[in-house]
Formats: C-alpha cells, structure tokens, sequence
C-alpha cells in the first residue's frame, strides 16, 4: 500500500504448480495458519463489499488510506503500464482480490498470485485466476524460475524489512529476472508497527483488526538504495497515473 496510497477461498484453489514454470514441482501443502493480520475481519469485510474505508494505523494513530475501490476494480492504465513489462511467468505477491492476475490471464502470461488473506484468494480464484493463501516467505513453487515477481499496491512493505524482501525476490526469480515494483510517490523511507483498522470504530485497536504487524514505506530513491548494494539493476523507473514504479533485474 503506497501514499493516499496503496496497499496493496472458501476457497478451491487450482493445483499448486498449475501456474508456476515449466519444470517446477508442486508447492508444499497449504498450512492451517492462526488469524494473520490481513485476515483480520476490516480487510475481508471491505474486499467482500468491494468498497473501504479502510486503513494502516500506527500505534501513534496516524492513518494510511488503502484504496480498496481499486484493488477490486479491473486493471487500471498505470496497473498496464507495468504487466505490459512482464517477462514470462509472473507471481504476484499479495495479490489481493485478484485484478492483475486477471489481466495478465488475458495478456497470455502463465501467472501465479499468492496472498495470507483468505478472502484475497478467494476473490483471485472467482475471477478465474490462480492463487495460493501463502506469505511470499513460505515455500512456493518455481522457486528460482519465475520470470518476474511483482510488488504492487505497497507491497514493497511486506514484512517492514525491504532488504529481507529484496532478497527473497531474488531467489524467486529465474537468472535475468525481473522485480516490478510499485513505490511511494513521496520520498519517504519508513518503517512501522500498524494495524488495520476501518476508521469506524471508537476502541482502538478495534475489534477485529488482528495483531500489530511490521510495514514499510518505500519512495523510489529509498528502494534504489537498497537494491544496489544487493546488485539489482534499474531496468527503468516511471510515473503513471499518479503512481511511481520502478523495474529491477536480479543480481
């Protein structure tokens, strides 16, 4: 999720290595997890509704807007801007309800999304997609094959550790692999304990809203600092509907 930003079923999901390169074996079995933040009820609330408001507090309670409304409509001109720069088999990490996964279907790309949200894989699976209820830290399939990994929606804060991150795309991705990135459009650099939280309640946190969860906010010159010294190279960096991107190839 990036400023005014982003975040970024009962689910039948279709075999674990149906979407991942040629030659990969099947994904470990799905594990039963305990509730995880993205599971809390806000978020899958707002995903089934299709609408927010909703939100990433910090404990100093100063809010991040995620664009929900988005997420749940079709790919937009900026999401394009980017899955038009795809390279062969894409994983889509959070995923979310599923509209890039969608659109990179109908762009002929084999394509994989994974999410720890329940409702996420639902909706992914519901627009015909393919998807897994897993953390891109968990084992998945194709390690070290995929084509390009895409962090959008804010996801680049996935974990409030952008150098772990980095690392686990590039072990994701084949030699010559491409990261796709979606970054703040301030220059920031942050990390942060937060919660989920629809705006709504009085009782802070609110009820439903699951554990405190580590987060990041990135702006473009803060990725590109910690991808150089991991030997990423800039394959392009650009602005499309008010939203900044950056391309990377694995070291």
């Amino acid at each position: 999720m990036t400023a005014t930003t982003r975040a970024t079923p009962p689910h039948q999901a279709a075999p674990a290595d149906a979407a991942a390169p040629a030659g990969t074996a099947a994904a470990a079995p799905e594990k039963d997890t305990p509730a995880t933040p993205w599971g809390a009820d806000p978020y899958a609330d707002a995903l089934r509704s299709g609408r927010g408001p909703l939100f990433l507090r910090r404990s100093d309670g100063w809010l991040l807007p995620l664009e929900v409304e988005r997420w749940c409509a079709s790919a937009d001109s900026a999401d394009m801007s980017v899955l038009r720069r795809c390279e062969g088999a894409v994983l889509d990490v959070g995923c979310g309800p599923g509209r890039l996964v969608a659109a990179l279907s109908s762009l002929g790309h084999r394509v994989l999304g994974i999410d720890v949200s329940p409702e996420a894989v639902a909706r992914t699976v519901g627009l015909g997609g393919t998807a897994l209820h897993r953390s891109v830290f968990e084992p998945l399939p194709g390690e070290g094959r995929w084509g390009s990994v895409l962090l959008m929606d804010g996801n680049l804060g996935i974990g409030g550790a952008p150098e772990a991150l980095l690392e686990r795309c590039a072990r994701l991705l084949a030699p010559d692999g491409l990261l796709l990135a979606e970054t703040s459009p301030l220059d920031v650099d942050e990390r942060a304990q937060v919660r989920i939280d629809d705006g709504r309640s009085v009782h802070h946190p609110p009820p439903g809203s699951g554990r405190p969860f580590p987060w990041a906010r990135l702006g473009t010159a803060a990725l590109l600092r910690y991808a150089a010294p991991a030997g990423w190279t800039t394959a392009g960096q650009w602005e499309s509907g008010g939203r900044s991107f950056v391309a990377l190839r694995r070291p």
